[in-house]
């Protein structure tokens, strides 16, 4: 399955074709049998806390509970976002009951009503434990909220996203140079510390955090089509363009100052490549451009989602089927499920822009490693995590602060969006 970059420039003009349409109606079925038989149906059966209310800190592979975690933001605002994309596609009592379920926990527990904004972690009993204010985590609350505002029109939904937006912007937003900052403590003072984790570098500035806002006012635009929504989105889709993006080697740069010199060689941070966040602002890009509707901003989007697919194509596709997270990662390296499911996504955005068969082809390996991998047939949802053996590691959680159903879930809905394009396409004899 590997290629080298040379090779791949001589594909054919033969192998320049789409998905038949069996193949498309085959995957389709596939993929709605993974998100509507066990995706959605785990996390409703498993990771609703009944007693405490909201969802459980952690579940382990075998479904043993532990409250000791503590309950992340995160994971309520993605699960938020999930159930809602899921009752706006596909509508049930039983999605809305669990998109209303987090709504109402994120905006009641997680919610400060003195200063605004999420808190980072509660504890069990809806306990503040960490009150800080990552620029990322309201950025997730944004995007939550406003797909439950798509799904329900909840007038209450909207308000607290566009309350979001105007705190991030007055207290993260840097006038100066473009973009966010980290985040901020509890009253949206600057802490010394800025880091979203320990496995990261102490910086003012980094892609996983400039990405994820970008999502966000993507999603929120859909809903509030505001001048300063459409200027500060329109800044984003910039900053990415002409900071992050290295068009040269076709990889994101991570972590910066506020004038974006790019900060590397850390301890803290053993790689200066992710091949997951690069195939995920591939088409993240691409999909902001098109919600704002620059067409230059589009155009250069497209370029670079191309540039970027093709170097984690060439660089980090392995034997086995799945997108490596890092160069680091040979091909016995750990396994991190949420790469997995955004190459899915990101190679056959790519395969859509430029018709080239070696990136529906690797959308499609992802997939089938995912198939014979990640997907647990025994408990349900996905392993998120494997050992260097193949296994998923017992060590890890299925559900927990990061571990959430939001990148598996959103690789479904977006391919089935995406095959049944090209399947609507095909009949009205579109290109």
């Amino acid at each position: 399955m590997e290629q080298t970059e040379e090779s791949m420039e001589n594909t054919s003009v033969s192998q320049k074709v789409g998905l038949s349409a069996s193949m498309r109606q085959g995957w389709t079925r596939r993929i709605e049998a993974e998100l509507k038989g066990n995706i959605l149906p785990f996390w409703m059966q498993h990771a609703v806390d009944k007693v405490n209310g909201g969802f459980y800190g952690a579940l382990s592979n075998d479904l043993r509970v532990n409250n000791d975690v503590p309950r992340s933001a995160i994971l309520c605002a993605r699960i938020l976002w999930t159930y809602s994309a899921a009752q706006r596609l596909f509508p049930s009592d039983a999605h809305l009951e669990m998109a209303r379920h987090a709504f109402d926990y994120l905006t009641r527990r997680f919610w400060d009503q003195e200063h605004g904004g999420v808190y980072w972690m509660l504890n069990s009993q809806g306990q503040p434990l960490n009150d800080r204010k990552h620029a990322y985590v309201q950025a997730f609350a944004i995007y939550g909220l406003s797909e439950f505002y798509r799904a329900t029109a909840e007038p209450e939904s909207l308000r607290l996203a566009k309350q979001l937006f105007g705190l991030l912007e007055k207290h993260t937003h840097d006038r100066v140079h473009g973009g966010h900052i980290e985040g901020c403590g509890r009253s949206w003072n600057q802490p010394a510390d800025m880091r979203l984790s320990e496995k990261e570098p102490d910086c003012r500035k980094s892609t996983n955090t400039m990405l994820h806002v970008m999502e966000a006012y993507s999603n929120l635009l859909r809903v509030w089509d505001a001048p300063e929504l459409r200027d500060a989105l329109a800044g984003l889709i910039a900053v990415h363009l002409e900071h992050i993006v290295d068009l040269d080697s076709g990889h994101l740069r991570l972590f910066f100052d506020d004038a974006w010199h790019e900060i590397s060689g850390l301890d803290t941070y053993d790689h200066e490549v992710s091949y997951g966040h690069d195939i995920e602002a591939s088409w993240l890009l691409v999909e902001a451009a098109e919600v704002l509707g620059d067409r230059e901003l589009l155009r250069r989007s497209q370029a670079a989602a191309v540039r970027i697919a093709t170097s984690a194509l060439v660089e980090g596709q392995g034997r086995d089927g799945r997108l490596r997270a890092t160069p680091a990662a040979h091909e016995q390296a750990d396994v991190e499920w949420w790469v997995s499911a955004e190459a899915v996504v990101g190679f056959y955005n790519a395969y859509q822009l430029s018709s080239l068969a070696r990136f529906a082809d690797a959308a499609r390996w992802n997939w089938d490693f995912i198939e014979t991998y990640l997907v647990d047939r025994q408990h349900g949802d996905w392993f998120k995590w494997l050992n260097r053996n193949g296994q998923p590691d017992a060590t890890k959680n299925k559900v927990g602060p990061w571990e959430c159903p939001y990148h598996h879930s959103r690789c479904c809905f977006e391919m089935l969006r995406r095959l049944a394009q090209a399947g609507s396409q095909t009949q009205t004899g579109t290109p």
